[in-house]
């Protein structure tokens, strides 16, 4: 695979477009350190490992210390693969890039509670500042209305819902920009077991941020324009077969909505970390994912309902608390009108949706880097490269640019 971009940590330079296997030493094996000439294989059979006369084979050599510990294709009685970091060098299973994820927020939890919180707080604040200030005021329902008024009812909500969420969606963007830019860096800082900051972050990161905004647009305005081309055949008809032309264009975009959020799950690592622009960001992340898009989109989904559940068990209870403290809010939610929640309901929420924020987002773009890295290990043997950074003994010595090309 010549067209593979090689492991660039940040604060390295791009690979060039070189394959991440190739130029990578090997780790030395012990006939290298026997004096053998240099028309000689560094990797000689041990005595007394050739195929027997009756033609069953022996059992193959055993490979160098360190060699691709881990890898599919071999592992008679290989030594455990190298771990620097928070995941051994080896390809992944998906408790371990969970657990990896884990690790990485107890192992940094400073500088990552130091990011998600920071953002966090700010998104809630500018949420609750929109939301208070400048909205519109909901539309009034009349509870008997003639069939005529109904549509009208249904279009006046329907108006008022999109116009409330955009706001919201936009600062959650922003959000999320700033905070999987960050969380890239100190993941694939832990990864080598390097130590990391919040200024050492933010200063890698900090060139990587048009691009990853450029990204972060692109795709949920590619998702909506493959909704309109669904929806707009069945809507333009206006008829009851109208009505399930529409259906069946709705259901078939989500479809494809979801196959390409998942062909493209792992562009934005490949933009941070490989140093990429946007389209090529997304052309490495399809070429990754090619061939395991089921085995990406379970973990993913995994990984979604997990952080849904502990988000639940979080904001479950600050909610609980809102509504007892805005007993206005709570009046009109048992009378089946439409709430209008004071202060006391939108702080509190506010504070249980900044702690489940703090520990929801980690986790989420270190399973998204992990399975970048998961990825490449498994096409590309990252692992060698890997441990060639992080210092790991027998995998030759650091490139060019000594420590600045692992990021410390």
């Amino acid at each position: 695979m010549n067209d593979s971009p090689g492991w660039a940590s940040p604060g390295s330079a791009p690979s060039g477009g070189q394959d991440s296997a190739s130029g990578t030493p090997r780790p030395a094996g012990p006939a290298a350190e026997q004096g053998t000439g240099a028309t000689w294989s560094s990797e000689q059979p041990p005595p007394g490992q050739w195929s027997a006369p009756s033609g069953q084979s022996a059992p193959p050599p055993p490979p160098a210390p360190g060699w691709g510990g881990g890898h599919p294709h071999g592992a008679w009685g290989r030594p455990p693969a190298a771990k620097p970091g928070v995941i051994p060098l080896r390809p992944l299973g998906v408790g371990e890039i969970l657990d990896g994820a884990v690790s990485t927020l107890r192992a940094h939890w400073r500088t990552v509670l130091g990011i998600t919180i920071t953002v966090s707080v700010i998104t809630q604040i500018a949420n609750i500042l929109v939301e208070r200030y400048a909205l519109p005021e909901p539309p009034a329902v009349n509870p008997n209305p003639t069939p005529s008024e109904a549509i009208d009812q249904s279009i006046e909500s329907l108006q008022y819902s999109l116009t409330s969420l955009g706001p919201a969606l936009f600062i959650t963007l922003i959000g999320t920009l700033f905070t999987t830019a960050l969380l890239t860096v100190v993941v694939s800082r832990s990864v080598l077991g390097r130590p990391v900051t919040l200024t050492d972050a933010w200063h890698e990161a900090r060139p990587r941020l048009p691009q990853l905004l450029g990204l972060t647009m692109l795709l949920p305005l590619m998702s909506a324009g493959i909704m309109a081309v669904g929806l707009l055949p069945g809507l333009l008809l206006g008829d009851g077969s109208g009505v399930l032309l529409t259906m069946l264009g709705g259901i078939a975009a989500v479809v494809v909505i979801l196959w390409l959020v998942v062909r493209f799950a792992l562009a934005s690592p490949a933009l941070m970390l490989e140093r990429q622009g946007v389209i090529p960001s997304l052309r490495r992340s399809a070429k990754l994912v090619r061939g395991t898009w089921w085995r990406v989109f379970g973990i993913l989904l995994l990984t979604m309902a997990l952080l849904f559940v502990i988000s639940l068990i979080i904001i479950v209870p600050f909610v609980v608390i809102a509504l007892m403290a805005d007993s206005n809010g709570f009046g009109d939610l048992l009378n089946g009108s439409d709430p209008q929640f004071g202060w006391a309901y939108l702080i509190i929420t506010g504070i249980g949706s900044v702690i489940a924020s703090a520990i929801t987002y980690p986790i989420s773009a270190g399973v998204t880097v992990l399975l970048y890295i998961d990825q490449r290990i498994r096409r590309e043997a990252l692992d060698l490269e890997l441990a060639r950074a992080a210092g790991v003994p027998g995998y030759g010595s650091e490139p060019p640019g000594g420590s600045d090309a692992s990021g410390s």
